[in-house]
């Protein structure tokens, strides 16, 4: 994403806002004031003018007035802003002051037209005004949770109340601001936001040791999505006097993905809001650069361990079911930002589900990486749910790409002694080892599947190798991949304690993941024959190029990578074939739709058959989304 010359603004073409004559008031503005032989005054003292203004509204009870008070009080505020920051801060309360009686007071309710351009535009002045104001409030340190502050408007003061509302955030989650108007997003392909009253920002959290057990699955400088409302305390709209007391309201902080809509005087109002900034700036920061973070797990599996872990990017809550994104080779959790981005806009996936992503390095065999995984799935249960009274945590979905999904599946497989019995014919009890090499081993060749899991989806996922893992790229990755010095001499002390113990070609020589690909590998097709978990369902999405030249069709079916034969499977729920290739397969939109498909399946599953799975607890909504409900 990059930052804008100047932040977006509904304004710049309708008022002149970024003209040499300008900025101008609308033509309806200018109407109202020549009928009441004010537009001489524009040049003038714009507060006089304001209070004229209000006195004839006071009289008359004019939308148009209180209309045309707020645009004033707006285009006073823009041209204060450099020269008196009081005053702009002064025009900006007023302005949106008369905005929302424009939209929400009582005096008028006959001549209420949600139809008339005007109403947009008073809804623009009221977004435009508060965020104007909260600039002001943000360089002085009051834009926070909790605090509180005043302003002058034309009439009165208003006296400020900053609350968090219905969001999975706390306060003291909260560092600081950006504003949405401020970026420009360019590396996702879609941008979500809705339009409503508000004003969208980007909150930064701040890490904080009194935080709950999800803390420390929340990865650092994690930005969020917030609107900012302005709410006035009821009874208190209606009130127009100069002499009233003052006005007390609320900036009222929402997070979009708990509330898109609120009540306010009677109606409901949906909120201005914008999913995809906060995520762009999330994955702007340094830290988080995707070929960083891929080549260091590729290459450097030991360093890269450090980062190994479950990764959460909201609010922790036990009502939804968690979605958990593995990634592939050569790649990390930020391979799965388009399919995030897409999913996470639908109202049916996000009321029910949340996302999680999985890190881990991929320069390893794949196996070591399922084991680490199974244990950090265990680990996150007992942190979030030790007493297991959180059903949505028994309802996993996991979503696999490349080697990803192989991590996937093997979450859900009873191994027994099946990959033992490739690595060696003895019993495992007479294995001569250090307890820290038994117990290793153990993880690796021996597990139970998760009884959490209820849904695999593969995609893209070399099911019986790949033919990139050849002789070629074998030896390459044997040049390149820095693996543990720790780990190589416990194998070869291991060997070396156990003479005529293992196979010739026992898995234990299998050094990387480039090697664990390797379609003549026996681990492959013994994981194709193991036994499955019955309560898990399993869906498969197939990648495939188009094959136009000659290379194409020397290289055969697939996804240019996995051939189409790898990655298909049989008895699944669900397989597709979607026209990309291996590195954009998991990006496609067939491949979206089809994930969201299987997650509305997963929701009908569920209400359709209840007695077979404990109650979900109801999240945002009480009924389940209307494309999966079943008579």
């Amino acid at each position: 994403m990059t930052l804008r010359a100047t932040p977006r603004n509904p304004f710049a073409e309708s008022l002149r806002m970024l003209t040499p004559n300008g900025p101008r008031p609308s033509a309806r503005t200018m109407q109202s004031l020549r009928r009441y032989d004010l537009d001489g005054q524009l040049g003038g003292d714009r507060r006089r003018l304001l209070a004229q203004l209000q006195d004839i509204h006071t009289r008359e009870q004019s939308p148009e007035l209180l209309y045309a008070t707020a645009e004033v009080a707006y285009l006073s505020a823009k041209q204060a802003e450099l020269t008196n920051e009081q005053l702009a801060l002064d025009m900006y309360g007023t302005s949106v002051m008369h905005a929302y009686m424009y939209l929400f007071g009582n005096a008028h309710p006959g001549m209420f037209n949600p139809y008339d351009p005007q109403f947009r535009g008073a809804c623009d002045l009221y977004n435009a005004s508060l965020e104007g104001a909260m600039r002001i409030a943000q360089r002085r340190g009051e834009l926070l949770p909790n605090r509180t502050c005043s302003l002058q408007t034309a009439s009165r003061r208003i006296d400020i109340r900053i609350k968090l509302r219905k969001s999975g955030w706390h306060a003291e989650d909260f560092e600081r601001f950006e504003f949405v108007s401020d970026y420009q997003v360019n590396g996702l392909k879609n941008h979500y936001r809705t339009f409503g009253l508000g004003v969208p920002l980007i909150a930064i959290r701040k890490i904080h040791p009194e935080a709950g057990p999800a803390e420390k699955y929340y990865p650092q400088s994690l930005s969020f999505p917030v609107t900012a409302f302005l709410r006035v305390v009821p009874g208190r709209e209606r009130q127009t006097s100069p002499t009233m007391a003052p006005v007390e309201v609320v900036l009222e902080l929402y997070d979009p993905l708990a509330s898109t809509h609120i009540s306010v005087a009677g109606r409901e109002v949906p909120l201005e809001s914008d999913l995809s900034t906060p995520l762009a700036y999330f994955l702007s920061q340094p830290e988080f650069d995707s070929s960083r973070l891929s080549t260091l797990g590729l290459l450097n599996p030991e360093l890269a361990s450090k980062l190994t872990g479950l990764y959460m990017m909201e609010p922790y809550r036990a009502d939804k079911i968690p979605v958990v994104l593995v990634h592939g080779l050569w790649s990390s959790p930020v391979t799965w930002m388009e399919m995030f981005n897409d999913l996470r806009s639908d109202p049916a996936i996000r009321d029910y589900y949340q996302f999680w992503f999985y890190l881990y390095p991929t320069g390893q065999p794949f196996w070591y990486s399922a084991a680490q995984m199974r244990e950090d799935l265990a680990k996150v249960r007992m942190d979030l749910d030790r007493q297991h009274q959180q059903p949505a945590l028994d309802q996993l979905v996991l979503v696999g790409h490349s080697m990803g999904g192989l991590v996937c599946e093997m979450q859900t497989i009873n191994s027994r002694d099946v990959f033992w019995k490739v690595v060696s014919d003895r019993p495992f009890s007479e294995l001569r080892a250090d307890p820290d090499v038994r117990n290793t081993l153990a993880k690796t060749f021996f597990f139970q599947p998760s009884a959490s899991v209820r849904r695999v989806v593969a995609i893209g996922t070399p099911h019986r190798g790949s033919e990139f893992a050849n002789d070629a790229t074998r030896w390459l990755s044997h040049q390149l991949i820095t693996l543990p010095a720790r780990m190589i001499q416990r194998y070869q002390t291991l060997l070396r304690d156990n003479p005529h113990y293992f196979r010739h070609w026992a898995l234990l020589e299998v050094k990387t993941s480039i090697d664990s690909l390797d379609p003549d590998l026996p681990f492959l097709s013994k994981l194709l024959e193991a036994e499955r978990a019955p309560w898990v369902r399993y869906h498969n999405i197939v990648g495939r190029r188009p094959t136009t030249g000659l290379i194409d069709r020397f290289a055969g079916e697939g996804d240019g990578v996995v051939s189409l034969v790898s990655a298909s499977l049989e008895d699944v729920e669900s397989e597709i074939v979607v026209p990309a290739d291996h590195m954009n397969v998991h990006r496609h939109p067939r491949s979206v739709l089809e994930v969201r498909r299987i997650l509305l399946e997963h929701l009908a599953a569920l209400r359709a058959f209840p007695h077979n799975i404990h109650r979900l607890p109801s999240p945002a909504s009480d009924a389940f989304p209307a494309q999966v409900r079943r008579p």
